[in-house]
């Protein structure tokens, strides 16, 4: 029992770096970046406030504990914006790596319950990962557009890029939801194209 504990003890104060980890996207009153924590607990929110969005074969409790462990691995990986410069392969073999390390912190049960939760949500196969995927893509836009662009105008990006990158996963998961950010989005760079 000692022995368990300590390991489930280790594991909470390593994820308790995920807080140092910064992201790209800023709060909605643009007045800093937040952190990869705080981006996982808004998750988990906005899929307690917004499971309505789902579809009938969404596991909301799953999708809340996929969203809660799915940027742990940023702890020795870091954050790779959606729209910075990062190889995609070596990103994805860092982020294994990480798993590796930080769930083998665990004891075995828990180990493998968790790794095999965030293995589901990276490979966004499942209806209840493609809702979390899809929640994933669609809070940092919202926050973006309360933020005045926030990420969007520090990686130049542009509408298509947006829709490429982000808008196929929201829409995967998330139909109503892309239907939402998409008219909003549409607005916001249709008024901010560059000349």
């Amino acid at each position: 029992m000692t022995e368990r504990l300590e390991q489930q003890i280790a594991f909470l104060n390593e994820a308790d770096k995920l807080k140092s980890v910064m992201r790209g996207t800023l709060l909605c009153d643009a007045s800093r970046s937040e952190n990869s924590a705080e981006h996982s607990w808004h998750l988990t929110l906005y899929a307690l406030v917004l499971a309505d969005q789902a579809g009938p074969d969404v596991d909301i409790t799953r999708v809340i504990k996929m969203l809660i462990l799915h940027d742990l691995v940023e702890i020795d990986a870091g954050d790779n914006p959606i729209f910075g410069d990062h190889d995609i392969t070596d990103m994805e073999a860092q982020e294994q790596a990480a798993a590796d390390r930080i769930f083998g912190l665990l004891p075995s049960d828990l180990r493998d319950d968790l790794r095999a939760t965030w293995e589901e949500f990276e490979a966004n196969q499942t209806p209840t990962a493609q809702f979390a995927k899809s929640l994933d893509r669609f809070q940092p836009p919202i926050q973006n557009l309360a933020a005045g662009g926030g990420s969007w105008i520090e990686y130049n990006v542009t509408e298509p890029q947006f829709i490429k990158k982000v808008g196929t996963k929201i829409n995967t998961g998330a139909p109503g939801l892309w239907h939402y950010a998409r008219a909003r989005v549409s607005t916001w760079f249709a008024a901010h194209r560059q000349s």
